[in-house]
This record gives C-alpha cells, sequence and structure tokens, in this order.
C-alpha cells in the first residue's frame, strides 16, 4: 500500500507531554492512517552541512531545549531504527549515513502521539543547510519512492514560526502577517503551486522574514510536497496558531484525514 505523507506544525515542545486539541488530532490519526513498515521523519531541528541519514538500530532520546519543566527531560521515545531502509536511502541518494545522532523533539514530541507504543521503526533524514530550497524540493521528490515501499514520510516544522515575536498566552491572537503566511502556503500546497512554495520571498520579503527569521522550521514542508503527486488529496487534520506567531498546521497528503 502506498503511503500518504504528514506534515505537522508540532510547535513548543510541552506539546508531547500536554492533553490538547492538538495532541488529541495526533493521536486520531493513528487509527485512520495504514500502519507503516517505517517512518521517515524530516525534522527541523536536524540541520547538518551534506544531508544525512540516521542509520542507527536502537536511536536515542534527544532532549534539544532548555529552560522547561523537569518532566519534559524525563521523556524517553525507545522506537527502533530503521538502520537496512537508511542504509538504502544513503546508497541510493547518496546520502551520508549517521550513527550519532538520535530522536529530536521535532521527532519525538510527534511520534509519542502518533505511535504512543514506540513499536513503529524510524529514521531521520537531515536538512543540508547548503541546499537551496528548490534542493531541497527536488530530494522530496526522490525520496517518494519510500512511499511505495511503506514507510511514512512526516516532515515535522510549523508554517509559520517567529519565536522571536511569541506572545505569552499560548491563545493569543495571532498576528495578521501569521495569517497571511498560513494562508498563502495553504493556497500553494492546494494549487500545488511548488514555485512559490520553494520561493516564499515571493510572497514579500518582509512577509516571509516575519514569518521564518530562520527557514529549517518551513523547509520539513518542501520534503512533504516534494513526495506527492497531483492525485494525492490533501486535507488539514488541524489547524490554528499558538504564542500568536506559530502555525499548528498539519497537512496530510493521500490519506483520511478529519
Amino acid at each position: 500500500m502506498k503511503m500518504p505523507v504528514l506534515f505537522v506544525g508540532h510547535g513548543s515542545p510541552m506539546n508531547a507531554i500536554e492533553r490538547n486539541r492538538f495532541t488529541e488530532t495526533l493521536a486520531g490519526l493513528s487509527q485512520k492512517l495504514p500502519r507503516p513498515k517505517a517512518v521517515c521523519v524530516v525534522s527541523a531541528h536536524w540541520v547538518t552541512r551534506g544531508a544525512e541519514v540516521l542509520a542507527v538500530a536502537k536511536p536515542r532520546t534527544i532532549h534539544d531545549f532548555y529552560g522547561f519543566p523537569a518532566p519534559l527531560y524525563e521523556v524517553e521515545y525507545p522506537a527502533p531504527g530503521a538502520p537496512a531502509e537508511a542504509e538504502r536511502v544513503a546508497n541510493e541518494f547518496e546520502i551520508k549515513s549517521d550513527e550519532t545522532w538520535g530522536f529530536d523533539h521535532g521527532t519525538w514530541s510527534v511520534l509519542r502521539h502518533l505511535y504512543p507504543q514506540a513499536d513503529v521503526p524510524v529514521f531521520q533524514i537531515s536538512l543540508d543547510e547548503g541546499r537551496s530550497l528548490p534542493r531541497h524540493l527536488e530530494l522530496g521528490s526522490e525520496l517518494a519512492g519510500l512511499r511505495d515501499r511503506g514507510v511514512l514520510i512526516l516532515g515535522s516544522g510549523n508554517i509559520v514560526h517567529n519565536l522571536r515575536r511569541l506572545e505569552g498566552d499560548k491563545d493569543a491572537q495571532p498576528y495578521p502577517w501569521a495569517i497571511e503566511f498560513d494562508s498563502k502556503v495553504k493556497n500553494a500546497i492546494e494549487t500545488r503551486d511548488t514555485t512559490s512554495l520553494a520561493a516564499p520571498d515571493s510572497w514579500g520579503k518582509p512577509l516571509a522574514a516575519l514569518a521564518h527569521p530562520t527557514l529549517e522550521h518551513y523547509v520539513p514542508l518542501l520534503y512533504c510536497m516534494g513526495s506527492t503527486t497531483e492525485h494525492d488529496t490533501v486535507s488539514y487534520p488541524y489547524e490554528g496558531f499558538e504564542y500568536g506567531s506559530l502555525s499548528m498546521r498539519m497537512a496530510l497528503f493521500g490519506g483520511s484525514g478529519k
């Protein structure tokens, strides 16, 4: 069975241990999606020089944040790795294999709700900091064949991510520019306007810079788009904002949404 593709706006690390509408949506998705043989995660929180793929049997849980309550640092996500699939990806696409990384919070904070039993093998592909946005999209297209091998491609980032403009209230009204950028991305997804998605400055450099002072949370979406076709239906299992400047939008391609 050809697997769907899922993009998740993961937001605050606290979502890993909180029960709210967002995390309940994630938990519900696991009942609606076909069970994958493995999950390939492209996370905003693994950026390298040159693309790398995590090829270890027992990845460690990385607590890559600071200043949060102690219970968050006690969370472990002991899912097995998928070293054979990772090595296959490394060989097929000339990506360096890595045995030092683990599951960063862009990965485990999502998967512990999606697959709480930690019984689905997982591997990650890093974001090559030297790639242009069109080349990230291109690598996503190359990875599309994973779907036919039973691999769920999961992009974990945020369509709007500006920590410098966070409001103190999680339920604060989103900034107008945050709503505008999120809407433009949604429209581009629905029309498969990959040219604009790979050049968000075309919507206005000030707008793009407000939505993403740095681009690592945006790039995972390009991998998701690249690995889909016009035949994939698109749905949004979750839409909304946190702290005024984080879009929590999920986008599901080729699967059952709400």
